[in-house]
């Protein structure tokens, strides 16, 4: 606890001083660039699930099927519960990196 007292700088500590995202301690400029994007491309996947699943339960109407509609179903509750990880831990890691003071993740 003493040695966190002290002042020690934990972005510095851990992402380094370097320019060069090739450094192995430079792995901050890669993680923003992942986590930044994360959000809008679990959007997309969950657009694209949302559009096939219900194409799937119009389907299933037309034919009485009950396979199709709870096939459709299931991808959709697959879909939301998804998108909703990967926003909760986008989150999370936003809240950390606000009580760390490491401003890896552009905020939004």
């Amino acid at each position: 606890m003493n040695y966190l007292a002290q002042g020690v700088n934990i972005k510095q500590q851990f992402l380094g001083t370097g320019t060069t995202p090739t450094e192995p301690t430079q792995i901050g400029p890669f993680i923003t660039n992942l986590l930044s994007n994360a959000l809008v491309l679990a959007g997309l996947i969950l657009l694209v699930y949302m559009i096939i699943a219900g194409i799937g339960i119009m389907s299933s109407a037309g034919s009485g099927s009950e396979e199709k509609m709870e096939k459709g179903k299931k991808a959709i509750t697959s879909a939301l519960i998804g998108f909703i990880v990967v926003f909760c831990a986008y989150w999370i890691v936003q809240l950390i990196s606000k009580v760390t003071g490491v401003n890896i993740i552009p905020s939004t």
